[in-house]
């Protein structure tokens, strides 16, 4: 059965943590993660910064080969990077173990991750080569994926969880009576990871109704 894991990690953990050196005020929110024979590629969204204070922030990563912007929508930033094969660190350890990420929400506090592997046997494998390669990872929830009940919709614990609660304090009301920051502080998570659980939780509901109706 499918496997969602739950972890932050510090963040500077990786090449697109050291932007916080430079712009401690962004979040990075990855958006999808491509495996390449001699590289691992994320795409990532950058939100809190301009455009240029964005692009000349990554010009001297160690270890990253490129970055290049690929969209804009308002203030956020859709970019794509590129970094060395030798370089083995929390993504390359998720590629080799064939789990997908979720979410992954970086701040200057750190990195909040859900990620989702085939099974139990693809998220121990994870955690074993974090212990391998000395990654930092602190594990907050282990569960598994179910759907949503009677409808088939993959749902997270979490994004469920989120969203469930968002409606029942008004948060899709006109006006609305609460906020991210009142919802989160309930959580026990950052505004940043709530309001991606959010927004992927929309994702997989209408995917799953509205388009495949």
């Amino acid at each position: 059965m499918a496997t969602v894991l739950e972890f932050t990690s510090p963040a500077d953990e990786f090449p697109l943590g050291t932007i916080f050196e430079n712009l401690p005020t962004v979040t990075v929110e990855l958006e999808r993660l491509i495996p390449h024979e001699t590289m691992i590629i994320p795409y990532f969204w950058v939100r809190g910064a301009d455009a240029v204070d964005v692009e000349a922030a990554f010009e001297a990563h160690a270890g990253v080969v490129d970055v290049e912007r690929i969209d804009s929508v308002d203030s956020e930033y859709l970019m794509r990077a590129e970094w060395e094969s030798e370089y083995f660190g929390i993504l390359s350890a998720l590629a080799e173990a064939s789990v997908v990420v979720l979410t992954g929400v970086g701040t200057s506090d750190g990195w909040d991750f859900e990620v989702r592997g085939e099974d139990r046997a693809a998220i121990s494998e994870f955690r074993t080569l974090c212990q391998e390669h000395d990654i930092p990872i602190e594990i907050t929830a282990v569960h598994a994926l179910l759907p949503v009940k009677g409808d088939g919709i993959e749902l997270t614990d979490a994004q469920r969880e989120a969203l469930v609660l968002a409606y029942e304090r008004g948060y899709f009301d006109s006006p609305r009576e609460t906020t991210l920051d009142e919802m989160a502080s309930e959580l026990g998570i950052s505004q940043q990871s709530l309001s991606s659980r959010l927004r992927r939780g929309h994702r997989r509901l209408i995917g799953g109704t509205l388009v495949n109706s």
